[in-house]
């Protein structure tokens, strides 16, 4: 997702930023609330240059560049953000922040909760992908900024770029929405479902009071989860029916391929970095997250304040967030009068291909991104 020749940010440091109060959709209060953040580039004279990166669930703050020079982690979306990738930073001041409900440095279940003590744990209160954004806005308006240039987000980014659109219509110029959807569909909620039942089953959960994440029940949950992830063609092409180490028996009952070895690795290097509770609050507010309300409403009437222009993309090979959910966002937003284009991409990735590196949907962002910065310079 680059044009031309293309850098690293470099050594970047997360930062935080504390709201002393923040009220919920469900009317709770949260007290002291710290939100971690990343910024890219440099906001021009007007601040209008801004753009907001939105993560996806297992994302955080750390969206681009490395934390020391030596370092071969880099951010989740490294290449996409820099200066001549797609959201260049020679252009574009470039934010990223941890959700609320986190565990990469908001307040989220295993933070401190100032009035007990001690891990808020179960206790803390459910939160919703508006609470998300609302938190967000916060840190924008400490930023400085009255108007993003754009808000960009996939999958559960997605959601949190549409309620921006949707709650702070004189606030976002641009939404790029990839891989989501108006609501969270049955597929995608029983998954989440089984990935919480792994995780609430596992003994060493003991009710989210645990000293010692209940890492069986989170790594399994995020094998469940990874799934959907991927396309059938992903799976067959990087694993076949191709044995452990090229040997027919590893030696472990119904352990005997490597699609099974690299499930494995990936739930339990997730357990290690990730919070039980907070899958389960973030999942839990993916899945109730729903535009219609529960069909209370029409898209077009949801969207009939929007001021934002938009590109939608989707993914043939998605079977998560299919091309028929973004075509319902897509006539939602023709039917209320809104800017949309929409592009159904042809890779084979499945639902991750909005994270993988390719040029055919770098261009398609890159060109929207320079049309519509060029002619807002222009006008």
């Amino acid at each position: 997702m680059s044009k031309g020749r293309s850098k690293s940010v470099g050594v970047v440091k997360t930062k935080y930023f504390e709201i002393p109060q923040l009220e919920l959709e469900s009317g709770k209060k949260l007290s002291k609330v710290r939100i971690a953040y990343e910024t890219y580039g440099r906001p021009n004279r007007d601040k209008t240059n801004a753009i907001l990166i939105c993560h996806a669930l297992s994302g955080d703050a750390h969206a681009a560049g490395r934390h020391r020079v030596n370092s071969r982690k880099s951010g989740w979306y490294d290449i996409a953000i820099g200066p001549g990738k797609t959201i260049d930073t020679k252009r574009y001041f470039v934010i990223s922040s941890n959700v609320l409900g986190g565990c990469g440095g908001s307040t989220g279940p295993s933070s401190i909760n100032p009035k007990a003590g001690r891990p808020y744990g179960m206790g803390f209160p459910e939160i919703t992908i508006g609470d998300m954004v609302c938190a967000q806005k916060k840190l924008t308006d400490h930023l400085g900024i009255k108007r993003l240039f754009a808000v960009i987000g996939g999958s559960m980014g997605g959601m949190q770029a549409l309620k921006w659109s949707i709650d702070y219509p004189d606030s976002v110029k641009n939404t790029l929405v990839l891989a989501s959807g108006a609501k969270q569909h049955p597929l995608g909620i029983v998954f989440h479902h089984l990935g919480r039942q792994a995780i609430t089953r596992d003994p060493s959960w003991n009710r989210g009071r645990y000293k010692d994440q209940p890492r069986g029940g989170l790594s399994l949950a995020r094998q469940i989860s990874h799934i959907t992830y991927l396309s059938e063609d992903t799976l067959a092409r990087k694993f076949g029916r191709r044995p452990i180490g090229g040997r027919r028996n590893s030696g472990v009952f119904g352990f005997d391929f490597d699609v099974q070895a690299y499930f494995d690795y990936k739930g339990k290097s997730f357990a290690r970095r990730f919070d039980a509770n907070s899958y389960l609050y973030i999942t839990s507010a993916i899945d109730r997250f729903d535009l219609t309300e529960g069909g209370k409403k029409e898209l077009s009437e949801v969207f009939g304040d929007v001021k934002s222009k938009f590109q939608l993309i989707s993914f043939k090979s998605d079977w998560l967030y299919t091309p028929e959910h973004m075509q319902e966002l897509y006539s939602g937003l023709a039917e209320a009068g809104v800017r949309c284009s929409y592009r159904m991409l042809d890779l084979p990735y499945g639902h991750d291909s909005f994270l993988v590196y390719n040029n055919t949907l770098g261009n398609v962002m890159t060109r929207y991104l320079d049309r519509h910065w060029m002619s807002e310079s222009k006008g």
